[in-house]
């Protein structure tokens, strides 16, 4: 009998095909709360991305690796390497050179060790001098051509990454030569606009050898060699002017006949990606003598971290997850993260897909169909024993809620909790089966036979709900309460009583109306002032828009009022409040008074300038003033809602 032997081992193939994708409304869920506790809304779904949803990696976590891996490429090692190197190599030449001299008694030997001592200080002059010197060592011979391969080789592999030959044979050296050549004519062809797909493949064809990344297309090819060439240029000027000199120099003898065309190629491909990062330094530092393949290559390294740390940091107007190079991550980051990033993406496309989100210019927003969540989640905090079950929570029907029989029906749709009209119910059943013969008893009811008994649709509260949005409300803690008791009672209007008008009315310095997306998204006003004369006169233009319905008012505030609106509209603001102010804003709640609208206060805080106000204005208006804690206004304003509703309906 055969037996199979099976090994197991941690997944390598791409992303976790057993990890549980992300729970879309627990991430909805986990805006909403940060929204309730006062955090502003587009925070909120900025940090869902940033910190991830429960249970995942986020950006943060990305960006932190990152850093840390900059951090340990800025300690690698001395950028000057490549000249320490070529100095290196350069004295064990003359110690070997000067050795060999000294063993031979003549004139010759002589003349060259008198060569060898006016030699100049810069290593790159003595090896510019050293170009006609006839060796009498072969080994100081051997490593005066290391200086000049080593740094040759080291270019070329930095220029064009994979690319193994030595290029010491004139032969390699030529086919280089013309590789630059084309490659040069090439770039310039794409310069001016001209088509160079033919050109490309023509060029891949002949030179593909020294591409192993095998680029599709010229911007695949650029983008390529652009990002090393721009590493190149920054390694220049993280130098000193002398090491920049010396290395310039190097580089010029090392590269021989070729340096043209490498000078050439740079200049063609900053001219095509001039958003590189061609000309800052970096100050590397760190123990290692790091040559010029490695320097140049840590900082590509570092360049390209810096790119995908602007990626992440998503700081950016309009920033996307799909601003993201997922490659670039997976590169520098490891297939782990580049995973991280994909869910995170999927995420935010289940998000929109499922209607949770949408985007605008501004980024991402909550949906309605979230907004709806949101406030149920805030009922659902205010009050526990609450369970927003299907009631109200579907469209309205034409059937219309809370009205009189109009005497017509229609056909049951999924989402109708309206009162079936029986007769035609059974009606619509006993004709179905008679058409297939005479009816049976009893009879049996099928989806289609249902028919709702229709109502006309009536509004029997309009309700103006006035929070104060000034500073003081965040500063003191207030502000997540009061928006979790605006929504909550929100919802509970659009749910419960879909026939009641409620109008949410912010103030501060200025006053305006907020619809639920406004106002999960509403943000503290940074500018002094709470004018509640204006906010009382938005609710009167409400009430009076429902003629026929009973007028509420509530107000949630922590300060006396300190501003009112002059004849000309503008705001008029002074602390301690003038008697103007109080004026005019007294006479908005006479106004009130007499359209026989009561007002009751919510008052936050212990201000006794507010208390004052409210208590008079409660003796003036018939109303009612709580002091609740923060964290019981919901509760207060909505049940004060509920009994104003029962109350006036008795």
């Amino acid at each position: 009998m055969r037996h199979n032997r099976f090994r197991y081992g941690a997944w390598r193939g791409g992303p976790d095909p057993l990890a549980p994708p992300y729970d879309v409304r627990a991430a909805v869920d986990q805006v909403g709360q940060e929204v309730l506790e006062g955090g502003s809304l587009r925070d909120a779904l900025r940090n869902l991305l940033r910190r991830g949803p429960q249970g995942g990696r986020g950006l943060d976590d990305l960006l932190a690796r990152a850093r840390r891996m900059r951090r340990e490429a800025m300690r690698r090692g001395q950028l000057d390497g490549a000249v320490t190197r070529s100095t290196q190599l350069l004295d064990q030449a003359l110690a070997s050179e000067r050795d060999a001299l000294s063993r031979l008694d003549s004139d010759d030997a002589r003349f060259a060790e008198a060569q060898l001592d006016a030699l100049p200080r810069s290593t790159a002059r003595a090896v510019s001098e050293l170009s006609e010197y006839n060796w009498t060592s072969p080994e100081a011979r051997q490593l005066y051509q290391q200086i000049l391969d080593e740094l040759r080789q080291e270019v070329v592999e930095q220029r064009f990454q994979g690319m193994q030959q030595a290029l010491r044979d004139p032969e390699a050296q030529a086919a280089m030569r013309e590789m630059l050549q084309d490659l040069n004519a090439l770039l310039a062809k794409h310069a001016r606009g001209e088509n160079t797909d033919d050109a490309f493949a023509e060029f891949m064809n002949r030179h593909g050898d020294f591409f192993p990344e095998k680029p599709a297309n010229v911007d695949e090819l650029i983008d390529a060699l652009a990002r090393r060439a721009a590493a190149g240029e920054r390694l220049m000027r993280s130098l000193s002017a002398q090491q920049r000199a010396e290395l310039q120099d190097l580089m010029a003898q090392s590269l021989g006949d070729m340096a043209g065309e490498f000078a050439a190629l740079t200049d063609n491909l900053r001219a095509l990606r001039p958003n590189l990062n061609w000309g800052r330094g970096e100050r590397i530092r760190g123990e290692n003598d790091l040559g010029y393949g490695d320097a140049a290559g840590a900082l590509e390294e570092i360049g390209d971290l810096d790119d995908l740390l602007d990626q992440l940091g998503q700081e950016h107007p309009g920033a996307t997850l799909d601003d993201v190079d997922v490659e670039a991550v997976e590169r520098q980051l490891g297939r782990a993260a580049a995973d991280d990033v994909r869910r995170l993406r999927e995420l935010e496309q289940q998000l929109r897909r499922q209607g949770w989100v949408t985007r605008g210019d501004d980024g991402l927003t909550l949906s309605p169909k979230a907004l709806r969540r949101l406030g149920g989640t805030a009922l659902r905090t205010v009050f526990g024993q609450l369970h927003a079950g299907r009631q109200g929570q579907h469209d309205l029907r034409d059937a219309g809620a809370a009205g009189e029989l109009t005497g017509a029906s229609r056909r049951w749709q999924y989402g109708d909790e309206q009162a079936l009209d029986v007769v035609r119910t059974i009606g619509n059943a006993v004709r179905r089966q008679a058409t297939g013969g005479a009816a049976v008893l009893p009879i049996g009811l099928d989806v289609e036979d249902f028919e709702i008994a229709e109502t006309e649709r009536r509004v029997s509260a309009a309700v103006a709900l006035c929070v104060d949005l000034s500073f003081s409300m965040m500063a003191d803690g207030r502000w997540g309460p009061m928006k979790q008791a605006a929504l909550a009672l929100s919802h509970l209007v659009a749910t419960r009583f879909p026939q009641d008008a409620l109008q949410i009315i912010g103030f501060g310095r200025y006053a305006s109306t907020l619809s639920q997306e406004q106002l999960a998204a509403v943000e503290p006003d940074m500018v002094q002032g709470t004018n509640l004369q204006h906010a009382l006169k938005l609710a009167a233009r409400h009430l009076r828009r429902h003629p026929a319905s009973d007028p509420v008012v509530l107000v949630v505030t922590d300060g006396e009022p300190t501003a009112h609106l002059l004849d000309d509209g503008e705001s008029y603001f002074m602390w301690p409040s003038t008697r103007e102010t109080v004026q005019a804003t007294v006479h908005e709640v006479d106004q009130l008074t007499r359209y026989g609208a009561v007002l009751n206060f919510f008052m936050l805080g212990e201000d006794p300038g507010l208390r004052r106000f409210v208590d008079a204005v409660a003796r003036r208006n018939g109303g009612r003033v709580f002091t609740p804690d923060a964290d019981d206004l919901g509760r207060y304003v909505v049940s004060d809602y509920i009994r104003a509703r029962r109350g006036r309906r008795g």
